[in-house]
């Protein structure tokens, strides 16, 4: 298959109307010539002048006389039709000059017009592959989080839960309750460690089955469905920027320290936990919190999710799986916006 070829640059029809007016070639007799005929007509007038009111000489003209007056009579002749040619031929380059340019503006200016044309074409057809990936996004958490998992199997008992304990509703909450007033959630089995953390992580690509089953299962959780679904929409508005947490590397901190700032421990040695040193990253979201109201917003739900999430997780799980945990993308983008917000400080 061949490759398309560019459209040609070409000027515009006023341009190049203008060009062609130019190059047109000028009248026979301008006004140089005009004026080289009456010098002309007027010297020979003078000299036939001269020459009529001049007396006889005795001796007549000898043959040095004769051509010495043929000289004086013709060469201001010729003097006044070089300077005539020489005029008409510096206003023809003059002119020539003139068009070149007007073709070269020309030229550029269709360039600059074709060049916006294509580059307004490349963004919308960016925009669009965007919005369609968003939709097919969308689609899935759906589809995941609303059918029924058949291929997991329950946790067995020796496997840890992620959170310390159940939540229980806040009194006023719409939720559904089993008789005697058993909350629907106390009867399910707690996620695992293993799957929180990939579900903190989210599925790599579409063929990512486990990914996906852990994402499902941690929906499931009132508690985990929150810190989640306010990832996501973090991760979603950092990507509009072009911040993408598998570009950053992120300098790891000790399972000690998310422990102690799960216990609310903060001061100058939590910043180690602001591993993130990605300047472009920082200045593009430090940007986004200042003018993004949206995402301002959106930004401090995300990470007050995220320290109670992790406040109940510290409890439950070992220093290995903390620093697993470290190592997903929910948590980069906390310490992402958790730098930027001072949250460490």
């Amino acid at each position: 298959m061949s490759e398309a070829k560019p459209d040609p640059i070409l000027p515009d029809d006023a341009a190049l109307s203008g060009v062609r007016s130019r190059l047109q070639p000028e009248a026979r007799f301008g006004r140089s010539e005009v004026v080289a005929i009456v010098l002309s007509l007027l010297w020979l007038a003078l000299v036939g002048g001269f020459w009529a009111l001049m007396p006889a000489t005795e001796g007549g003209m000898t043959a040095l006389s004769a051509t010495m007056s043929l000289v004086a009579m013709v060469l201001p002749i010729v003097m006044i039709w070089v300077a005539a040619v020489t005029a008409r031929t510096a206003r023809e380059m003059r002119a020539e000059a003139q068009a070149l340019k007007s073709s070269v503006e020309a030229m550029r200016s269709a360039w600059i017009n074709q060049s916006h044309a294509r580059s307004g074409q490349i963004v919308e057809k960016k925009l669009d592959e965007i919005a369609a990936a968003a939709r097919q996004t969308e689609t899935a958490i759906v589809t995941f989080t609303s059918r029924r998992d058949s291929l997991s199997t329950q946790p067995s008992a020796d496997r840890k839960a992620a959170l310390s304990a159940p939540r229980q509703a806040a009194p006023g909450e719409d939720q559904p309750a089993l008789a005697l007033g058993t909350p629907a959630e106390a009867l399910a089995e707690p996620v695992s460690v293993a799957d929180f953390i990939r579900a903190l992580n989210f599925p790599d690509n579409a063929e990512d089955r486990e990914g996906f089953r852990a994402l499902r299962r941690a929906l499931e959780d009132r508690t985990m469905a929150k810190l989640i679904r306010a990832a996501q929409d973090v991760l979603n508005l950092l990507a509009q920027d072009g911040i993408y947490m598998d570009d950053l590397r992120p300098d790891r901190a000790r399972p000690e320290l998310w422990r102690r700032f799960a216990r609310g421990e903060r001061g100058r040695e939590m910043a180690a936990l602001a591993g993130v040193r990605d300047r472009s990253s920082l200045a593009l979201t430090a940007g986004r919190m200042r003018n993004d109201t949206i995402f301002r917003d959106a930004a401090h739900h995300f990470l007050r999710q995220f320290d109670r999430t992790l406040t109940e997780f510290e409890k439950n799980a070992s220093d290995q799986e903390v620093a697993e945990m470290a190592e997903t993308r929910t948590a980069r983008a906390f310490m992402l916006l958790g730098r930027v917000t001072g949250t460490f400080d």
